[in-house]
């Protein structure tokens, strides 16, 4: 007999934690997920000024090995994952035959011959059974260890003086998009520095049995210097304010890396094929002859916030659509990212506006990011 009963959302090893704490929780992907604590706009300020503390377990770690491991993820994903170093980590897509994008990872190199592929928790199944299916004819193994990692990550200008006082591990030679292995509050981890906020800050690949030590000797460690915990909630808005995309908004199976402004993270000049090459030539070649629309930055004149799918007008027409918006702390005003068309693409193009419920509200055009921070 089949059954209608609802699936059980997934738990990470700090959710009793997270409750104790009185989090707002929310499903995301199939996980009960912390959305904020407290005040949103306080857990994002306290990202900007000091320290934030996110559990980001529900992301999908997939561990490569084996001799062939490097030629798999070169045939398997759009970069170079053979020219990353032991120690480096890598930004990349995996696409579909037609270059449709099926996810946007990060590659850590952890040794030789092993691999971590770090894929979003909505996509971590079709990822890992993408990878399965691409792993035929190579002497390389696809582990699926979404269960043996728990990760935390603190992000903000006081990370790096909280971790130190947790660690001997040589942060100042941990370059950003690099990862090693440590001791972390007596807690064996894989530290990285590959933020999603627009700070710096790291991120601790740890056993789910150890993470609320972890979490419990950051918290003690960074409250003197203003670390709060924070939720999925301003995760979104400070990805938004440092203009990077988000799987489902500015990504998806529609869009091609070309189309997304992406292209750069697809090397042709890596030897054999890949999954994707002769589609992407394809696209490559188009963007070059008819622009894709441009993915650009939005801010409100006034007080209205725009939500992804809202269409941007210009002289009574459409001109493209809102993937992403919010109301910026930073800011203080509403902004959103869209995709326009390259006619109306450029920075401070007037006449601009976003449909919101049939008002054509003005925006402003901008560059991305809106907001970079101060080395």
């Amino acid at each position: 007999m089949s059954s209608n009963a609802p699936v059980e959302p997934r738990h990470t090893a700090l959710d009793a934690l997270h409750r104790s704490l009185g989090a707002t929780m929310t499903d995301f992907a199939g996980w009960d997920m912390p959305l904020r604590y407290g005040s949103e706009r306080d857990e994002h300020l306290a990202v900007r000024t000091k320290a934030g503390l996110f559990d980001l377990s529900h992301m999908g770690e997939i561990t490569v090995t084996g001799p062939q491991a490097a030629a798999l993820l070169d045939f398997a994903l759009v970069g170079n994952i053979g020219g990353v170093k032991p120690g480096r980590a890598r930004y990349t897509m995996i696409c579909r035959a037609d270059g449709g994008i099926l996810d946007d990872l990060i590659v850590y190199r952890l040794a030789e011959t092993t691999y971590m592929v770090v894929a979003n928790a909505s996509n971590a199944q079709t990822v890992l059974d993408a990878l399965v299916e691409r792993a035929g004819g190579f002497d390389a193994e696809v582990r699926d260890d979404r269960d043996a990692y728990a990760l935390l990550a603190i992000q903000g200008p006081e990370s790096p003086g909280i971790l130190k006082s947790l660690t001997d591990a040589d942060l100042d030679g941990l370059k950003y998009y690099a990862g090693l292995p440590g001791t972390v509050a007596g807690v064996p981890a894989l530290i990285a520095r590959t933020g999603y906020t627009g700070e710096d800050g790291f991120e601790l690949f740890v056993a789910p049995a150890d993470a609320e030590k972890l979490w419990r000797a950051l918290t003690d460690a960074g409250s003197p210097v203003g670390l709060v915990p924070c939720g999925l909630s301003c995760r979104d808005t400070l990805r938004l304010e440092a203009g990077m995309p988000l799987y489902g908004h500015e990504l998806s199976t529609a869009l091609t890396p070309f189309d997304a402004g992406l292209g750069r993270v697809v090397k042709f000049e890596k030897e054999g094929d890949f999954v994707g090459r002769e589609a992407l030539t394809e696209a490559a070649a188009r963007a070059e002859s008819q622009p894709p629309r441009v993915l650009v930055g939005l801010i409100a004149e006034g007080r209205r916030v725009p939500r992804a799918g809202y269409p941007v007008v210009a002289d009574g027409k459409v001109v493209g659509e809102v993937t992403s918006g919010a109301p910026s702390p930073t800011l203080g005003k509403p902004i959103a990212m869209a995709y326009v068309d390259a006619a109306h693409c450029a920075p401070g193009t007037s006449g601009v506006g976003v449909d919101i419920r049939g008002s054509h509200e003005p925006y402003e055009v901008v560059a991305l990011p809106f907001y970079k921070r101060q080395k």
